[in-house]
């Protein structure tokens, strides 16, 4: 297997680590937004909290993949993004801090005002991580303020900020993962609260879809980049090795360019106004798998847009790392590929058997009867 192969192989790792924490731990954090729009009293709240019980630290290990990911095989772009976004990453761990406490310590006691503000807790949990996850793939598409210099030393700019995207990005991630929260929910609960997230479905899905429609827009409007030129895609390469210009396209270049492509852009549109039709229809399981099938077609949206490139630079095109010269050794990349040759199949078997014993329905019965076991 040749470098050039293998640096392909790890851009698709990587966005699939990526796409597997937005479809798995997405509907975590809806539930958590949505608890307290679709959960009147504590016991029904308490069935929110009980139906990602079994699950959500497990989802959270796809978000730690990834990060390990990019250490390991894209170490410039781990090292420049983490820096240029430390801010918005620092919310982003805050927010990861008050689910495992507050999922823990909310009903350690009964006193309403103590639940009451862990519930809080819980709701900013899951708000701030999917709005930096929404601004970071904003930042991504307009372009992180870095440079190397001719010894590539990495030199930060102030960030130019293009708020109709910034916000539309955040707006669709919102819209988008709540909806994939309801449509779980839908699955997990039964009754009255079931209801309830139904009807939070019908704007939901049409709302996402909007809101993508309307980044897309966005993004035909901006600037993007293309390789002019670079050195052997088979051998190491450092960012400088390439000539970036700006494509007349935009990052629409690779959609122009290969027609076929546009399915998936579609898919994002459809897939949610599929689940919210799904949901009225009572469909539950037909719902969430188009809400997570709409996730996975939004993400590699941007994916595609992007390609080859994986952090774009906005203060000098050149310095943009792509997958190939943003990657780790040949060797590196290699080993690292066995290592994830035998863990993945452990990591999706197991997940797959905590599903299939966790199935099945919560409701307010189980609260009551086995609170004492519960969240």
């Amino acid at each position: 297997m040749d470098y050039e192969t293998l640096k392909l192989i790890w851009w698709g790792l990587v966005l699939f680590l990526l796409i597997g924490f937005v479809v798995m731990d997405g509907f975590d954090l809806g539930v958590g937004m949505l608890l307290p729009v679709v959960a009147k009293t504590d016991e029904e709240r308490r069935v929110l909290l009980n139906s990602v019980g079994p699950v959500w630290e497990g989802n959270q290990v796809w978000l730690i993949a990834g990060a390990g990911t990019l250490f390991a095989a894209w170490p410039l772009v781990y090292a420049a993004s983490f820096s240029a976004l430390y801010v918005p990453f620092m919310f982003l761990l805050f927010g990861l801090f008050l689910r495992p406490v507050g999922f823990d310590y909310r009903s350690k006691l009964p006193d309403p005002l103590w639940r009451r503000w862990w519930d809080r807790a819980l709701v900013m949990g899951a708000l701030l991580p999917t709005l930096v996850f929404g601004a970071t793939l904003g930042f991504l598409l307009q372009g992180l303020p870095f440079r190397f210099d001719s010894a590539l030393r990495i030199h930060y700019g102030a960030f130019d900020f293009n708020w109709p995207l910034l916000l539309t990005c955040m707006g669709t991630a919102l819209a988008l993962l709540m909806l994939h929260g309801s449509s779980f929910l839908q699955c997990k609960t039964q009754g009255v609260i079931a209801q309830r997230c139904a009807r939070q479905s019908r704007w939901l899905g049409p709302l996402a879809s909007i809101l993508f429609a309307l980044g897309g827009f966005w993004l035909s409007q901006m600037r993007g980049y293309r390789i002019a030129e670079i050195g052997d895609l088979n051998s190491a390469l450092t960012p400088l090795m390439k000539r970036v210009v700006t494509a007349p396209d935009g990052w629409l270049g690779n959609f122009m360019a290969h027609p076929w492509l546009w399915t998936v852009p579609a898919l994002g549109l459809l897939l949610p106004l599929l689940s919210t039709l799904a949901s009225h229809l009572g469909r539950a399981r037909l719902a969430i798998v188009t809400s997570g099938g709409a996730c996975a077609a939004m993400m590699l949206t941007i994916a595609i847009a992007l390609f080859p490139f994986v952090l774009p630079s906005s203060l000098d095109p050149s310095s943009s790392l792509t997958l190939w010269d943003g990657t780790s050794s040949e060797g590196t990349l290699f080993i690292m590929l066995g290592i994830v040759a035998v863990l993945m199949p452990i990591n999706i078997g197991y997940t797959l058997w905590v599903y299939w014993v966790a199935r099945g329905k919560m409701s307010t019965e189980q609260v009551r009867e086995q609170g004492h076991s519960l969240y």
